[in-house]
């Protein structure tokens, strides 16, 4: 009988990689999980969220914990889903750029193949202007190590769901349909080129 790899993919991230905000509980992460079962039903995701966090937090835990989710005989991957933190702790452009840039090189070293998803839009415009330096940034860090990126900024800037969900909830949190279309953007940004498998749902 052949034995089949197993793949990990840790997700690291803030609240929207709990989901935070769906009613459904969801999130973003188990939406796009479903949607890849059926083309690897060996994947096995670990959402691995924490609050408020800036990138040098991120660079800090990033390794250790999603090693200690890896597996020595499997296909270990990684994903950063980047936020705004550094907004909150005045973390600059460039020292969160080098946090990230870190991050990944650390991953490339241990043979982890990564993934980016960039930071999405929120309510406050001034604060959407920062991130967007920040989208700016890490896109580049990614896209000169060759690793895929998901721009979620652009294209939910002026979503109207996107907007109107972040608008109405206390925390300025998406939800149900606001996570479905940060699950879309990254199914359709490269996600299962990433994994090395075809969409077994066949959804372009």
């Amino acid at each position: 009988m052949s034995s089949v790899t197993p793949t990990t993919v840790a997700v690291v991230g803030g609240p929207l990689v709990a989901g935070h905000g769906d009613g459904r509980g969801l999130g973003w992460v188990g939406r796009v999980t479903a949607r890849t079962l059926p083309s690897l039903p060996e994947l096995r995701v670990f959402p691995l969220a924490v609050p408020h966090e800036d990138s040098s937090g991120l660079h800090a835990r990033t390794i250790a914990e999603a090693s200690l989710r890896f597996t020595s005989d499997g296909d270990n991957r990684l994903v950063l889903a980047l936020g705004s933190g550094d907004l909150d702790s005045g973390r600059s452009v460039a020292r969160a750029r080098l946090d990230v840039a870190n991050v990944l090189d650390e991953a490339l070293a241990r043979k982890v193949s990564a993934f980016v998803i960039g930071p999405p839009p929120e309510y406050n415009s001034e604060r959407n202007r920062a991130i967007a330096e920040l989208n700016t940034s890490f896109s580049d860090v990614a896209k000169r190590r060759g690793i895929a990126y998901v721009d979620t900024f652009t294209p939910l800037l002026g979503h109207p769901v996107w907007q109107r969900e972040i608008a109405s909830s206390r925390d300025h949190l998406p939800a149900q349909e606001g996570y479905g279309l940060l699950a879309w953007l990254v199914l359709h940004r490269g996600w299962f080129p990433w994994l090395g498998v075809q969409d077994a749902m066949g959804d372009s």
